[in-house]
């Protein structure tokens, strides 16, 4: 069986930086081109949704192809709405059985260990999106960096360096020997050195 992940630390420092977001930073530009940060906290909802049931093996509206995403669906409690279910995604993936076998997500069936990876790598670099985006600092964890890293690595080395729909932007050049965090924002189509738009 291939090495499994404690999903907990990346969703607890996602669910940090929710925290920290005012209401005006919802409408901010995040580094992904044309999604705001509530579109981008919308998008973390739905995913979380999505990967719990994935843990679980529940084929269903979540696992089935993802919606666009739209800040303007944000219930008014979705800080703490949003922290609970991303501390429930963590707590789904501690389970070897959530890592084994088949199950769904985006709408298609895949191994549960592919799966729990396309996971880690969404927290990690969504993290990194709303912390850039609404200037907190944003430090993750050693171990959920280098697995969200060699995931992407293996998608980039089969699939090659262009848009993957609905996973990643084509590829931006980063130095080879850039931090780890930086390499695997790059190879998912962002670049390190994006800050916001001057107000």
């Amino acid at each position: 069986m291939s090495d499994t992940y404690n999903l907990g630390p990346a969703a607890q420092r996602l669910s940090a930086l929710l925290a920290g977001l005012s209401d005006d930073h919802l409408s901010a530009s995040t580094p992904c081109e044309g999604t705001s940060v509530g579109d981008m906290v919308d998008h973390v909802d739905s995913l979380s949704a999505a990967f719990i049931q994935s843990a679980g093996k529940e084929a269903g509206e979540a696992t089935g192809p993802p919606p666009a995403p739209d800040g303007t669906r944000l219930s008014g409690d979705w800080r703490t709405s949003i922290a609970d279910r991303l501390q429930t995604l963590a707590a789904a993936w501690d389970s070897p059985q959530a890592w084994e076998g088949m199950t769904q997500a985006g709408g298609r069936d895949m191994p549960g260990e592919v799966v729990g990876r396309v996971a880690l790598d969404e927290l990690v670099v969504h993290g990194w999106d709303i912390a850039r985006a609404s200037d907190q600092p944003y430090e993750p964890d050693e171990r959920s960096v280098t697995g969200a890293l060699e995931f992407v690595e293996g998608v980039r080395a089969s699939e090659g360096d262009g848009p993957q729909e609905g996973l990643f932007a084509a590829v931006v050049p980063v130095p080879e020997d850039a931090p780890a965090l930086d390499r695997l924002l790059g190879l998912t189509g962002r670049d390190p050195s994006w800050r916001p738009p001057a107000a």
